[in-house]
């Protein structure tokens, strides 16, 4: 029996690469899309890669009949949030725009399984409430905004097309696979555990704080963080969902424990055994205060277990990979 094919878009991107060794393992025939803007080729290597962007229509229909997936996992985006700020017209056409022409493409492929990449800044600025799958959605920025977008074109197109869809909004994503063969890597770095490790090695001076005035215990932000390959784990359990016929669903992806940036910082020096050199800065637009995953939903109906969103561990696969190097263009 041949093995069914899953595009993955943005294949060649953090996420999306660990996707693709983890649909590998499963049986499945990972076929990687990407423009590479932000992607790694290094990165893809656990199946082909169909290079091409999410705007061009034909070349959409090109590889779609070429490969004939069974299911689409959709990672592509942009996701900075201070550039969504100074630039939503680069998130609404980037996301938005990019994403409905993949859909129809999808759709007149006749490939109706879809699993979308979403994230909990849907959710905005709403300190002390338990985010789940049934809180209001408000967001503060284009990048959230962009995505609670498709999330809602999704059901539209399940309503006119018979779309099936699993959504997962995740909180931060850490760790690296564990092999060490890849991690996580953006020019330029946004993410706060490898920026730490960035400060620890000397790729830069130091760690800023931005912001250490919030109504939080050490007055630095909460995120909770879940390990990667967890992730992808769910993101398989969401696709198997799909394929035996279940609902549309969407699962919210995290661990339920809020770590500060000042206690992600110092959990760094514990792993590493070395000191991080810190700044302080002021607050970044955009930036909400608390962000922690209140749902159980992904454990209860997917059967999703956690087993590597321990913050040391993800901060030990992590410094394993960075210690190795970052990709190169």
């Amino acid at each position: 029996m041949a093995e069914e094919t899953v595009l993955v878009t943005g294949g060649g991107g953090y996420i999306g690469s660990h996707c693709c060794k983890a649909l590998r393992r499963a049986g499945y025939q990972p076929v990687a899309f990407d423009n590479f803007a932000t992607g790694w080729r290094e990165a893809v290597r656990f199946g082909p890669v169909e290079e091409g962007d999410l705007a061009d229509r034909a070349r959409l229909d090109e590889v779609f009949a070429r490969w004939q997936p069974v299911a689409v996992m959709h990672f592509a985006a942009l996701s900075q949030v201070g550039e969504s700020i100074q630039h939503p017209e680069r998130y609404w056409r980037g996301n938005v725009g990019a994403t409905l022409t993949l859909v129809e493409a999808a759709i007149a492929a006749g490939c109706l399984d879809f699993v979308f990449s979403s994230t909990c800044a849907t959710y905005g600025e709403q300190d002390g409430v338990v985010l789940d799958e049934d809180t209001v959605q408000a967001p503060i920025n284009a990048y959230g905004a962009s995505k609670r977008a498709i999330e809602d074109m999704l059901r539209d197109f399940s309503v006119s097309a018979g779309l099936r869809h699993t959504i997962f909004r995740y909180f931060n994503v850490a760790g690296a696979d564990p092999d060490g063969e890849i991690g996580e890597c953006h020019v330029p770095e946004t993410h706060l555990i490898p920026l730490v490790l960035d400060a620890i090695s000397g790729r830069r001076d130091a760690i800023t704080i931005f912001g250490t005035d919030y109504q939080t215990p050490d007055g630095t932000c909460i995120r909770d963080y879940v390990h990667v390959c967890d992730l992808v784990d769910a993101h398989l359990s969401g696709l198997n969902w799909l394929r035996e016929g279940k609902p549309n669903r969407v699962f919210c992806l995290g661990t339920g424990r809020g770590f500060s940036v000042r206690e992600v910082i110092e959990a760094a020096a514990r792993v590493t055994g070395q000191a991080v050199p810190v700044k302080e800065g002021p607050r970044r637009a955009g930036d909400a205060t608390q962000l922690v995953c209140g749902s159980t939903r992904a454990r209860t109906e997917l059967g999703w277990d956690p087993q590597r969103s321990a913050l040391d561990e993800m901060i030990a696969d992590a410094w394993r990979w960075h210690q190795r190097g970052a990709y190169s263009k």
